[in-house]
């Protein structure tokens, strides 16, 4: 039930700042941080997709969990990502955040030589990094960067694991998502990966959701899910309706870039991605602005 309780609410899963020469921006994560505590969220995920983890160092990897920890409040989840293509590689970044700080880690699928990427490489993989995780696993599925989708029948047997205590689902479909809710143990944790569908979610029984628009529309995602649990389900339905096209501006459709331009317009330190991903261009960021200021996010 505690890790249930932890993994219940909202958790924007947050962008990696850099300075304009390349480096990691450590003032300006400070700066974002401090500004994001304010929110109405439940806790972090650092070091996943947003972060742009797979143009990170290991080392900057961890030195940015390691850092988060320390200007979070106590009571604020952190889940961090830890995948690799090895499962030795996975296990060794697993106990790293550990040390770090991290309560949770966040694992990717491998998908490199996604050929050989069945449901039984998939099942040892996560089994060993379970096993020697000393803090619990999430499941991450994200196909849409991967290629691949977490096969069902594995998510059904790694979720009988004492240590594998939940998934983030990124890839939308709801029929799949109801099914893995029903058929794993009542304390697995469904987390949606995207705010697109986390009320149908919601619905069918996750308790959460990880993603890019918690960041500047937290307030609104709280707010629908305060509608849905006390049965406004119009009003929850009236906000998921109204966050679907901002949501996939800052995903789907311009991604990073646009995420962390759309943060810059509400205050926060968006700053450059990491090449080889390119800024937006100035019509972008008007389109952009466009949709936030439609969706009342501006």
């Amino acid at each position: 039930m505690q890790i249930v309780t932890k993994l219940t609410g909202i958790f924007p899963a947050v962008p990696t700042p850099f300075k304009e020469v390349g480096s990691v921006d450590f003032e300006h994560l400070e700066f974002n941080m401090n500004h994001a505590n304010q929110l109405p969220i439940d806790g972090y995920v650092i070091g996943g997709s947003n972060g742009e983890f797979a143009y990170l160092s290991v080392e900057e990897r961890v030195q940015v969990v390691s850092a988060v920890r320390q200007l979070i409040p106590e009571d604020r989840v952190l889940i961090a990502g830890a995948g690799m293509e090895s499962t030795q590689a996975t296990v060794d970044l697993t106990h790293r955040m550990e040390e770090a700080g991290a309560d949770f880690v966040l694992v990717v699928t491998p998908h490199y030589f996604k050929g050989r990427m069945t449901a039984e490489a998939f099942e040892q993989h996560y089994q060993r990094v379970a096993e020697a995780s000393r803090i619990p696993v999430l499941l991450y599925s994200v196909p849409a960067n991967t290629g691949i989708n977490l096969p069902v029948e594995a998510v059904l047997r790694l979720a009988e694991h004492p240590n594998i205590v939940g998934m983030k689902d990124s890839g939308g479909d709801i029929t799949r998502i109801g099914y893995m809710i029903k058929k794993t143990p009542d304390d697995f944790c469904m987390l949606a990966g995207s705010v697109g569908f986390f009320l149908g979610s919601l619905a069918l029984g996750a308790v959460g959701c990880v993603g890019a628009l918690v960041n500047i529309a937290a307030q609104d995602i709280a707010e629908m899910v305060k509608c849905f649990q006390g049965g406004e389900l119009q009003q929850a339905r009236e906000i998921q309706l109204r966050l679907i096209e901002p949501n996939y501006a800052v995903t789907s459709r311009f991604g990073v870039p646009g995420l962390k331009a759309a943060m810059e317009m509400q205050g926060f330190y968006g700053g450059p991605v990491r090449s080889p991903l390119l800024p937006l261009s100035e019509e972008e960021k008007a389109e952009i602005r466009e949709i936030l200021i439609q969706a009342n996010l501006l």
